[in-house]
């Protein structure tokens, strides 16, 4: 996920699709530790995006109510 499209996502989005990514971060390491995945480098860009998502709700958190978008 690029950050311009972290950035059109309202705060309630953010927050579903940092559920969402957790989920499927779970379901990639149990697939991974039933048996090996295809490709495994998966697994880090899911947590990699997942960074950015929570730096995102947490800089719109810090943002005073008037500069949220």
């Amino acid at each position: 996920m690029k950050n311009s499209e972290i950035l059109e996502l309202s705060t309630e989005e953010l927050a579903a699709r940092i559920a969402e990514e957790k989920g499927n971060l779970n379901k990639l390491k149990f697939a991974h530790a039933v048996s090996a995945i295809e490709n495994p480098s998966r697994i880090t860009k899911v947590r990699k995006d997942i960074a950015r998502l929570n730096t995102e709700l947490t800089k719109r958190k810090a943002a005073p109510a008037s500069e949220k978008n």
